[in-house]
């Protein structure tokens, strides 16, 4: 199933064009009036594609954008205007947004901007599920185990290692074949990449 489409825009003709379209080509769009009742429904939403409109009454689609970045939300976003500029232009790119295009919209270039976004989230969601499984598998590893596969990701040798941590070579032998274990690896610079992704901002 292909990933849903959120379209949010004050007009109503707009909306209703823009829905037909790209029902014709498989998509899954959900429509909102505006941003409020957009962020109404976000927490029941499945990640998705936006289409914004940047001038909207009470929240414009930037301030929407800026919105569900403090949010931790970093959805695609297209954005869409009939009023145009530079700078609003550059603050849509600053936000995020993967593409910036002038109503009248050209379909085609909507559609092939849903379906660059539509890649890039799932790409996204791909490397923070695989995030989630290498913090899963540091989080088995007992808590000596965790120094002791810091000192490896460090690039410390066994014997640099054991004087560390103050105690044998065997010693650290015996967890490096723990942590290979729970790890699936028992190369150095495969656990480095492991813990690096574990450590890394979500």
């Amino acid at each position: 199933m292909s990933t849903p489409v959120y379209l949010v825009d004050d007009d109503a003709a707009v909306r209703d064009g823009l829905c037909l379209l790209l029902s014709t080509v498989g998509m899954r769009v959900t429509a909102f009036p505006g941003p409020e009742a957009f962020l109404q429904a976000l927490p029941a939403l499945e990640p998705g594609c936006l289409i914004l409109d940047i001038r909207m009454p009470v929240i414009s689609g930037l301030k929407l954008q800026e919105r569900l970045i403090g949010a931790g939300t970093r959805w695609p976003t297209v954005v869409i205007t009939g009023h145009g500029d530079i700078e609003a232009c550059r603050k849509a790119f600053r936000n995020g947004a993967i593409d910036f295009l002038s109503k009248p919209v050209d379909e085609q270039d909507l559609i092939d901007a849903i379906q660059k976004g539509q890649t890039a989230l799932a790409d996204a969601m791909a490397r923070a599920a695989e995030r989630a499984e290498t913090r899963a598998l540091i989080a088995a590893l007992t808590p000596r185990e965790c120094e002791v596969l810091s000192l490896v990701a460090r690039g410390f040798a066994t014997r640099d290692i054991a004087a560390a941590l103050e105690v044998s070579s065997r010693t650290v032998e015996s967890h490096r074949a723990a942590i290979g274990a729970k790890l699936g690896t028992s190369s150095a610079a495969e656990m480095t990449r492991l813990w690096i992704e574990a450590e890394a901002a979500p």
